[in-house]
């Protein structure tokens, strides 16, 4: 199964067509590293994480991985762990996933530069929650009512194909 990254706005899966936004700057085939832009392309996902505190009752046939505060993407270009999940480490970039706002309370990270990263490549591209709609980092972003549905009819073969 494929997800259709069709437009900015326009996420489809199988019959379901979700409202989703995507990166300030739009798409490109030649990401790096901060430049607001969604990779172009056809990628596997991962697993879903989130946040037990404030979700419960997922169904999903991913795994789920409780998300901790001691968990976190790296982004420092500069590390052997660039696009990985690291723990919190102040000496190393990174995006927390346990977050005071909403936005990773359910998260799927994109397998972009993932396998063998390439330092400066692009780091961090997830699926994750929107309230407004407002343009991502580079990530693809659903509302939670939404990335619900969404998690029923996804499994680990899907991919994601992004115009």
């Amino acid at each position: 199964m494929t997800i259709l990254l069709k437009n900015k706005h326009t996420l489809q899966v199988k019959d379901f067509v979700f409202k989703c936004c995507i990166g300030k700057k739009g798409t490109t085939k030649y990401k790096k590293e901060g430049d607001l832009k969604t990779p172009k392309g056809i990628y596997k996902i991962e697993h879903l994480y989130y946040r037990p505190d404030r979700v419960q009752k997922l169904i999903t046939k991913l795994k789920k991985i409780k998300i901790k505060k001691s968990m976190a993407w790296c982004d420092d270009v500069k590390s052997v762990r660039y696009n990985k999940l690291i723990k919190v480490n102040k000496n190393i970039s990174h995006e927390k996933l346990f977050r005071k706002d909403y936005k990773y309370d359910l998260l799927i990270p994109i397998k972009y530069n993932f396998e063998k990263p390439k330092s400066g490549k692009g780091s961090c591209i997830f699926i994750h929650l929107t309230q407004d709609y407002k343009p991502t980092m580079g990530c693809v972003a659903l509302n939670k009512k939404d990335f619900l549905i969404f998690l029923k009819i996804i499994d680990i073969k899907t991919k994601i194909k992004i115009f």
